[in-house]
């Protein structure tokens, strides 16, 4: 079997930037998870999670408001969490079963009241205006192993994220990576998700 790993997008969907980055995925054939802020459902940008569905993507949970959900009470985090899959079920039919914690923050009692497996990722700094699209290709290329989750972003104004993803997918397929969504990494791998553990990849 060749080496996997996920691609995982944050914080969409946007319209121009969530766009590009679809744009990357269908030129190179990639399927990829995209863990949703449920505030940023509308309609005029529903046509963008309809059109991954269609390449194959994932929808998952990524909070209503992207805000601090360790300082939040019981009521408010599952207002946050059901009124986000409610969003996303209503478009793709599928209740998300993966969680990305805002800011990678959490604690017990999101652990206890989330009922999803919870997923942080290799990181590379993407959301800093800082980091260009030559680095964020060089450090997700460093993170690279089989079994990695990446961490990226589709944000607004982020359009430093699909030119670096351009560049590393290719590198990535020379190296013998297949690209599949995080739900299959899990599948592939064999691995039972655990409750109160976070996964940025998956051990062979």
């Amino acid at each position: 079997m060749s080496k996997v790993c996920a691609l995982s997008f944050d914080d969409g969907p946007h319209i121009i930037e969530t766009g590009a980055t679809l744009d990357v995925l269908e030129r190179h054939g990639i399927r990829a998870s995209f863990f949703l802020i449920g505030n940023n459902i509308t309609p005029d940008r529903e046509y963008l999670i309809r059109r991954g569905m269609d390449m194959g993507c994932e929808y998952e949970n990524h909070s209503l408001t992207h805000s601090f959900m360790n300082e939040m009470d019981r009521e408010t985090i599952i207002a946050e969490i059901e009124e986000t899959d409610r969003r996303i079920t209503a478009v793709t039919g599928r209740v998300p079963e993966f969680f990305r914690p805002p800011y990678i923050v959490y604690n017990d009692l999101m652990f206890d009241i989330i009922d999803k497996t919870f997923i942080c990722g290799k990181g590379c700094d993407d959301w800093d205006d800082s980091v260009t699209a030559g680095q964020i290709c060089e450090r997700s290329y460093e993170n690279a192993s089989d079994g990695t989750i990446f961490l990226l972003h589709d944000s607004q104004g982020n359009m430093r994220t699909s030119k670096g993803v351009d560049m590393l997918i290719p590198r990535l397929k020379a190296d013998g990576f297949e690209f599949v969504t995080v739900s299959e990494l899990f599948r592939i791998k064999g691995e039972k998700p655990e409750k109160h553990k976070i996964y940025s990849y998956i051990e062979v």
